[in-house]
Parts: C-alpha cells; structure tokens; sequence
C-alpha cells in the first residue's frame, strides 16, 4: 500500500533540497526523522515537514503502524522561478532569481493481519420423523 504526501512551492532551490534527499532516501522512517532533525542544512526543515505528513496519513488515515513504513521514494523537482531585479550604480539591473521546489514523498506499508477467532462448528443434528400409525 502507497500512502504519499506532497509539499509545492518551496522557498528552496532544487539542488539543496536534491542534497538532502539522496543522504535520507536509503533510510528507515524512523532514521530518516532523526537525521532530518538535527542537520544543519536548511532545506531538511520542508523535508522534516513532508515525511511528517506522510506518516501521519498513514497512521491516522489508513491504521498503518508506524514501524512497519518505508520510504519507497522521494522525488523533488523544481517549481516556478521569481525573477527579480536589484538596481545598480549606471541605472543598470542585475538579476535575481528566487528559485522554488515541490517534494512529494511515498511511503510503502503493510497492513498488520488480524486473526479471526476461530469459529464454532455447527453440526446439524438428523431431523426425527415421526412415524404414522
């Protein structure tokens, strides 16, 4: 089962979110918190974000627990680029761009089997005819 999340239009450029990505990608769920946690990159912060959000889909929407989640993948791709401009000396412009990203995260989890109690054998007693006479 396939639970996924998505974060659009983040403030981050493509490449420092990629960096992030590829070191928690062959993690663990739970791994992957840890790390996001206490890295000093920016950009682990809307990545913390995401795989936060996947896990509680799968754990308030689909009953799934929590360990038995694993990251099946983590896709980021860019977003739309803000161009604006910073005037400078001459009356010229130097460009600046505001780059954008979306990360959309999947999460792969069994669902626990639940065993059914065993169920009574019911045995059909033989009818009695009633004899006529």
């Amino acid at each position: 089962m396939l639970i996924k999340a998505e974060s659009k239009y983040i403030r981050t450029s493509f490449r420092k979110l990629k960096l992030v990505a590829d070191l928690v990608r062959p993690m663990t769920v739970e791994q992957a918190l840890d790390t996001l946690k206490v890295l000093p990159q920016r950009a682990s912060k809307p990545l913390l974000k995401t795989l936060k959000q996947a896990v509680g889909n799968a754990v308030n929407n689909l009953n799934l627990p929590k360990d038995s989640l694993t990251i099946y993948s983590i896709e980021i791709n860019q977003g739309p680029t803000y161009k604006r401009w910073q005037p400078v000396s001459r009356g010229r412009a130097h460009s600046i761009f505001k780059r954008t990203s979306h990360i959309k995260i999947v999460l792969s989890g069994k669902k626990p089997k639940v065993q059914k109690p065993a169920a009574k054998k019911v045995t059909k007693k033989p009818a009695v005819k009633a004899k006529k006479g």
